[in-house]
């Protein structure tokens, strides 16, 4: 990892809390100064002191939470975060009213299982969670309904034959929007290539979303061009192959150096 020019988030917060070692790019560097996730203060002195208050604090919901009983030794730990996350946001439900997550709810926990694969310290994994989450609704709630509409702008300069077909089958109003946009790609791309397109969300864009998801179309084109029901496509997209993630999302980053030229917090 420590080779890795595209640096990852994960990198970016070790680093943070003193685990140095990696080479930073400028851009990041102003970044990290400014604590994108606000997880920790600026000066360094002060993060063990801290770490110790945040590793309090989660103790506390979860104890708050077991005796409550929303929560005990056979939750899963994804749920836990949410129980957690919803009594920090004041939207913990009443234990009668408990029921099936539901969408948004859902969307939180496909970013805790993917958060889980990254970081393995519970303490650390909820804060970032916590943290990614509401930063990602703060800075782009209101950009992420018009994002299929910018993906369709750019797959038609990409390449117009596929657009016109995933229009022609029903398949366009039926892509797996929000496993892309809503979820970050979280359950759609593996670890290894998912943590490099988050640290680009992290950095200020949500439209590297828009590229990767035009990248996998472009990637997959002739077999999405030999399927003409919307859900197939739909199948087929939210299964992508595994082994070919990191390819797409280098190539997904030329894109979006290609049309935004060489963004750091771009919308």
């Amino acid at each position: 990892m420590a080779d890795d020019p595209q640096r990852n988030f994960r990198s970016a917060y070790y680093e943070k809390v003193g685990f140095r070692g990696v080479e930073e790019k400028k851009s990041l560097e102003i970044l990290l100064k400014d604590s994108p996730l606000g997880i920790l203060p600026p000066h360094s002195d002060s993060h063990a002191l801290v770490g110790g208050y945040r590793k309090e604090q989660y103790q506390d919901i979860l104890e708050a939470l077991e005796v409550m009983r929303y929560i005990n030794s056979s939750t899963p730990s994804t749920h836990v975060y949410l129980r957690m996350f919803q009594l920090e946001s004041q939207v913990l439900p009443r234990c009668s009213e408990t029921s099936a997550p539901d969408e948004e709810n859902e969307d939180f926990l496909s970013i805790s299982r993917a958060m889980e694969e990254i970081v393995d310290d519970p303490v650390d994994c909820y804060w970032l969670i916590k943290c990614f989450v509401n930063q990602f609704h703060t800075k782009f709630g209101d950009s992420v309904p018009h994002l299929p509409k910018s993906l369709e702008h750019y797959l038609s300069q990409e390449e117009p034959r596929l657009l016109n077909h995933l229009k022609n089958s029903g398949a366009l109003d039926q892509l797996p929007y929000n496993l892309w946009f809503r979820r970050c790609f979280a359950g759609c791309l593996p670890e290894c290539s998912l943590q490099r397109v988050w640290d680009k969300v992290i950095s200020g864009s949500c439209k590297i979303l828009v590229f990767v998801a035009l990248e996998i179309l472009l990637s997959y084109k002739i077999i999405l061009m030999g399927i003409n029901r919307p859900e197939g496509v739909v199948k087929f997209l939210c299964n992508i192959p595994q082994e070919n993630t990191d390819a797409i999302v280098t190539k997904a980053i030329d894109l979006w150096h290609k049309y935004c030229g060489t963004p750091v917090h771009a919308v």
